[in-house]
């Protein structure tokens, strides 16, 4: 695998690189993580992921021992490794960008004894993957993209809070898992109550008469930072853009749809199963979103 790992202020490859079975995130999922990516091999909105991070860790209660500045040295102290790798090691374009970085940050509770105790790890475990960041088709913009309404339900956040990005995916797993049978490229989601809530690994929106709409955080799903991106983007665009409650007959009357994410950008959907999402092409506002997103992040990899 082209990645290099950094694990507790060692980077090495990562055929290499491990953490001890005894680290409470490999034997109880206690941790949280991000997904960045860079863009002129700058990690994009790294603010923004760090303040979530950090807001994951308190609602776990788990302490996180590094400031912004020192994580983003390490960060960017991992991408330059990587750079050195490529260096060594021939091209395999392929379906990743070589221009461009996939970065994930995982934070555990630490090496400890088999307990739930929170204060049984004096060290928590700080772990940075580097690797070539992936691409998609081309037609994944210019066509779209098919989900599956899947039966895996989201987690309740009474039971296991969505709104903490943990280390435990087996409900997202589970869901992907399902769309992958069905020969779909994501898995939409419910929650308990059977409104549409998220994605597997993305959010969702729909445009319904010139509005663009997404489920409300209440629903039980993740703030994504690319979400609260377009907002932005919508803004400027003067598109209205609000929070509502959808759910899956709400997919019928739908003119476009698209979901956001770190990798995915802004992707436009063309159906959801069988259903064909209004002319089953995406749609003049996605585009819209997607061409100024792009405006945007291009500036960054000048």
């Amino acid at each position: 695998m082209n990645a290099v790992v950094y694990v507790n202020g060692q980077i090495s490859d990562a055929s290499t690189a491990s953490v001890p079975v005894f680290d409470h995130g490999f034997l109880y999922g206690e941790g949280v993580y991000e997904t960045l990516r860079t863009y002129g091999l700058e990690p994009f909105l790294f603010d923004r992921h760090l303040e979530r991070l950090r807001t994951s860790a308190g609602m776990m209660h788990l302490p996180v021992p590094f400031s912004d500045t020192e994580l983003l040295a390490s960060v960017k102290r991992t991408i330059a490794a990587h750079e050195d790798r490529a260096k060594s090691i021939p091209s395999t374009a392929g379906a990743a960008d070589p221009r461009e970085k996939y970065i994930r940050v995982l934070l555990t509770r630490g090496v400890g004894d088999l307990t739930y105790q929170t204060d049984a790890c004096p060290v928590q475990t700080v772990v940075i993957i580097v690797k070539p960041l992936t691409i998609y088709p081309a037609r994944t913009f210019t066509e779209g993209i098919r989900l599956s309404l899947v039966g895996i339900r989201r987690n309740h956040p009474q039971a296991l809070n969505p709104a903490i990005k943990s280390n435990n995916l087996l409900n997202n797993a589970l869901a992907m898992q399902e769309a992958l049978v069905a020969r779909a490229d994501e898995a939409l989601m419910l929650n308990q109550a059977g409104e549409i809530a998220e994605c597997s690994q993305s959010n969702f929106f729909l445009v319904s008469r010139g509005t663009v709409l997404t489920p409300p955080l209440s629903a039980g799903l993740l703030p994504g930072i690319t979400r609260e991106f377009l907002f932005e983007l919508a803004a400027e665009l003067r598109i209205p853009a609000r929070e509502a409650t959808l759910t899956p007959a709400d997919l019928a009357a739908a003119d476009e749809a698209f979901i956001t994410g770190t990798t995915r950008e802004v992707t436009p959907v063309a159906a959801v199963d069988d259903r064909r999402i209004g002319t089953g092409l995406p749609g003049p506002i996605t585009l819209r979103l997607l061409q100024h997103f792009r405006q945007q992040v291009a500036q960054l990899a000048r």
